[in-house]
């Protein structure tokens, strides 16, 4: 997987050249380090700002992007709705959808965690259903409650809702956020104007940009 394309096309490469000479991460410039979704989509979260991060427990650079996400959700607090959404390029993801959205519905998100470690530390596979279910046994959740969820309408109702935001905001790769259905941002959109800099800068100016996203919107 790559670490994530472009969403929308710009018009011109001298017009990024152009943007990303002034753009910074706490004032970044449309085109440069964010981009505007041409129809914004319609948000149900009131006053507060909905926040949409896509990620795959596979790819190594969300789970890069994890701790400092999870920190700046916990620093914003009730101004904004945040919400997960487990992507599903491929049948092969669906699986690890299920997971985390089983997890979401037994308020298990401690075990979230978890799994990215198993992934990218202790390089397990778990993009089965057999090993997905040993898994979750070892890390104290209920086998057969599991189970049932996993398997339900709701669950399913949930993977097949993430085929049409995928679409509707022309997600090619991940960790990519959405800020209140019309601006899009990720560690590689911003990363074009910080050429060479290691991961951990671009995540931490990816949430710089966030910041001044979420501020759009008050």
């Amino acid at each position: 997987m790559r670490f994530l394309t472009r969403l929308i096309t710009i018009v011109s490469f001298g017009f990024i050249a152009a943007a990303s000479a002034v753009a910074t991460p706490t004032e970044p410039i449309e085109g440069a380090e964010y981009q505007r979704l041409q129809n914004a989509q319609p948000t149900d979260t009131g006053k507060k700002v909905e926040v949409l991060e896509f990620f795959w427990y596979n790819c190594p650079h969300c789970f890069a992007f994890e701790p400092s996400l999870t920190e700046w959700v916990k620093k914003r607090g009730d101004s904004i709705v945040f919400r997960r959404v487990p992507v599903g390029f491929r049948d092969s993801f669906v699986p690890q959808q299920k997971l985390y959205y089983t997890l979401e519905a037994m308020n298990r998100m401690d075990v979230h965690k978890q799994v990215f470690d198993a992934i990218h530390v202790a390089r397990q596979k778990l993009d089965k259903e057999d090993a997905i279910l040993e898994f979750i046994e070892k890390h104290g959740v209920d086998r057969k409650k599991f189970l049932e969820i996993y398997g339900s309408f709701s669950v399913q109702s949930k993977v097949n809702r993430v085929r049409q935001l995928q679409e509707t905001y022309r997600i090619e790769g991940v960790p990519t956020v959405v800020i209140d259905g019309q601006y899009i941002t990720s560690p590689s959109i911003v990363g074009q104007t910080m050429r060479g800099a290691p991961e951990q800068a671009m995540n931490a100016a990816t949430l710089q940009v966030m910041d001044a996203l979420v501020a759009k919107k008050k």
